[in-house]
Parts: C-alpha cells; sequence; structure tokens
C-alpha cells in the first residue's frame, strides 16, 4: 500500500515518504487525485517528488505534463479547476496521465512505452498524446478501449502530418485509417510504390498490412461499435499486441517525418 501523501497525521510527510521509487511515483499520484477534490496534497511532498523524477533522465520525460509545468500546489489547484469542473473527471484524467510513469518502474523500465511517449510528447500534439495514455492504460482493464484508442492514435499522427505538410494536404472526414496512412505515406515517401528496393518494399508493405489489421481488429472488437449476441472476446495480450503495433507505427511515422524536416 502507498504511503498516503495527503493525510495530517504526519508531523513531516516528506521524511515519512517510502524510499521504493514505484511507490514514490504512486504517493504522488494519489495525493494528486485527492487535490483534484479539495487541494490537499502536502506542498513540499509535492515539490520533493516533482523535483525527483524531473532530474532523472529516465523518468522525466514520463511525468504528466501539468505536473512539469506546474512548480507549486496553487498552479495545479487552478489546472484542475479549467480542466473540469467536477471531481471524478479530474481524478480519471490523473490516472490516466501517471500510466507511462507507474508502467514504467513496475515493468522494470517498459523501454518501448517510454521512448514512444517521449517521442510523442515532443510531437507536442495532446490528443496524440491523450490517445496514447489511453491505450496504455486501458490494456488490461478495458482491452476493447485500448484497441479503439491505439487507432486513435493513429489517425491522430496521420491527420497532424498531412496538416504540417507544406500546402496543408487535405483528408476527407470519413476518411478510415488505411486511407490516411495511404496519403501520409506517400507524403513521406514510405510508401511500397514509392520504392523498388525488393527488401523495402516488404518491409513497408508489411508496415501498411499492420495499419490495416489495426483498423480490422478496431471495428471487429474496439468498443466503437455495438456488438451482437456473439461478441468477440478480447484478452488484453490482444490489445497490449495492438496498442504496441499502433505506437510502433506512430513512433515510425514521427521519426521519419522529423528526419525528412532536417
Amino acid at each position: 500500500m502507498s504511503f498516503d501523501a495527503f493525510s495530517d497525521m504526519t508531523s513531516d510527510p516528506v521524511a515519512d515518504l517510502p524510499s521504493d521509487k514505484l511507490e514514490r511515483a504512486l504517493t504522488l499520484r494519489n495525493g494528486l487525485v485527492a487535490h483534484c477534490a479539495d487541494g490537499s496534497i502536502d506542498q513540499a511532498v509535492y515539490r520533493t517528488l516533482r523535483r525527483e523524477f524531473m532530474s532523472d533522465p529516465a523518468t522525466s520525460k514520463l511525468l504528466p505534463r501539468f505536473v512539469r509545468t506546474n512548480h507549486d500546489t496553487s498552479g495545479l489547484w487552478s489546472f484542475f479547476k479549467s480542466h473540469s469542473p467536477h471531481w471524478e473527471p479530474r481524478r480519471q484524467f490523473v490516472r490516466e496521465e501517471f500510466v507511462p510513469l507507474i508502467d514504467f518502474l513496475e515493468f522494470s523500465g517498459a523501454p518501448a512505452d517510454a521512448i514512444v511517449t517521449d517521442a510523442l510528447q515532443k510531437f507536442d500534439a495532446d490528443a496524440i498524446t491523450d490517445a496514447w495514455n489511453k491505450a496504455l492504460s486501458r490494456r488490461e482493464a478495458d482491452p476493447a478501449g485500448a484497441i479503439t484508442a491505439a487507432r486513435t492514435l493513429l489517425e491522430s499522427v496521420c491527420k497532424h502530418l498531412l496538416e504540417d505538410a507544406e500546402g496543408n494536404q487535405t483528408y476527407g472526414g470519413n476518411d478510415d485509417l488505411p486511407k490516411l496512412y495511404r496519403q501520409a505515406a506517400e507524403l513521406l515517401n514510405i510508401a511500397p510504390s514509392q520504392h523498388t528496393e525488393d527488401a523495402f518494399k516488404r518491409i513497408l508493405g508489411s508496415a501498411a498490412s499492420i495499419v490495416e489489421g489495426l483498423g480490422t481488429l478496431r471495428n471487429k472488437v474496439g468498443d466503437a461499435h455495438a456488438s451482437g449476441r456473439k461478441p468477440v472476446k478480447v484478452a488484453p495480450r490482444h490489445a497490449a499486441l495492438a496498442v504496441n503495433m499502433a505506437g510502433s507505427m506512430a513512433l515510425f511515422l514521427i521519426e521519419t517525418a522529423n528526419t525528412r524536416a532536417g
């Protein structure tokens, strides 16, 4: 059980913080969940834990953006009130935002999650980071929701790349993921038809097939459509595969775009 950062039963809450890094992260998260309701996290605890995770290169990029940009608890309280007038949406937001950091510490560093998280944060698009965090946080408890979020992640990345392109590439409001990916791939010169070397054509063709498969999987088992009497049962391992593939493809697209931009 993690330390209660917002309890007033101790004279020195910083001294009573747990030593384990995962427990310290849980302490920060739980304190901020409570702060969403009544602004009760201890100022010294917040500053101590924030400084600790910010100073570690392995965790600094995994901290929620609102923690990285708010140096004290008064700023946090203003942020939470602006995010939602109600307590529960604030709490849910905090829990989801902490998933990358908690997973990283719980699973001995989860390197792939951390690498993708860092790249998406540098891309600086809130909708994309939000979709990734949702995909990560729902893999175990809500596999169908995780698959839907994974597809949303890729759709958002493709749309942002098209919008950022010279001349603002257009796309239709009803364009599905495979079509959006084809447009983005052609823009970035990674469509199979744009290459003659067989090895490249195979690799890029496989990438396109992964994206198409994600779109199909989401239509079959995601939570965005009603199911029939015998819905397809999706397991956490299926969700983990979909999320990992979506994260890898998002990383590939963004790194390709960054390389072309020079």
